[in-house]
């Protein structure tokens, strides 16, 4: 019951819309109705700017880290796996927005350097890298999640690091499914874009 209990903790961790709160309360932004409509830290920051957006993306990174810590202190390989993907389905689907949140890219990587801090700081930097030549924040975030499990595999990390490593790949891959239809139409924002 108590393993129940830091499980859905963790959910509502995660399902707490620091993407949707920040614009909200610093910039009078609802960002559902501006931009792409996701609760994200790009679409903040396409709607209301870098310094809006930093701290939507610092929110989203802690509450990963924060899940990841939760699931750690058990000392159970199936918490250390339940508790952080907990907080990274709630970020996608938060109890507090109608069910309708971001993609977990961020929360995601705040699990990811908690964890595992090499393979946090390496994607980062292919993260950053794609980014910065094609403008497509979304084909980075899809690029980093595919190499998420392999390179945690290739790393020797642990098995419950592996199989979370996997079940977040699948979420943020599988949230992005429009993006995807979008890149290969030729028709995906930039981050430059504005909303």
């Amino acid at each position: 019951m108590k393993s129940l209990g830091l499980v859905l903790l963790c959910y509502i961790i995660g399902s707490i819309p620091f993407s949707y709160l920040f614009p909200r309360i610093f910039a009078r932004v609802d960002v559902r109705s501006r931009g792409s409509g996701n609760v994200g830290a790009t679409n903040v920051f396409r709607t209301t700017g870098p310094l809006v957006a930093g701290l939507a993306l610092g929110g989203d990174l802690f509450k990963g880290i924060i899940a990841a810590w939760i699931g750690n202190i058990t000392g159970t390989n199936i918490m250390i796996i339940m508790c952080p993907a907990a907080a990274a389905i709630g970020h996608c689907y938060p109890v507090f927005l109608k069910f309708r949140g971001g993609k977990a890219v961020a929360t995601s990587g705040g699990i990811v350097l908690f964890f595992m801090p090499k393979v946090g700081f390496i994607l980062l930097a292919l993260f950053g890298g794609i980014t910065l030549i094609t403008r497509y924040v979304s084909l980075a975030s899809i690029t980093v999640a595919l190499f998420l499990p392999l390179l945690a595999m290739f790393m020797y990390q642990p098995a419950p690091y592996v199989v979370l490593c996997w079940i977040l790949a699948v979420l943020v891959i599988y949230r992005h499914r429009e993006n995807i239809i979008r890149l290969r139409a030729g028709t995906e924002s930039k981050i430059n874009d504005r909303a």
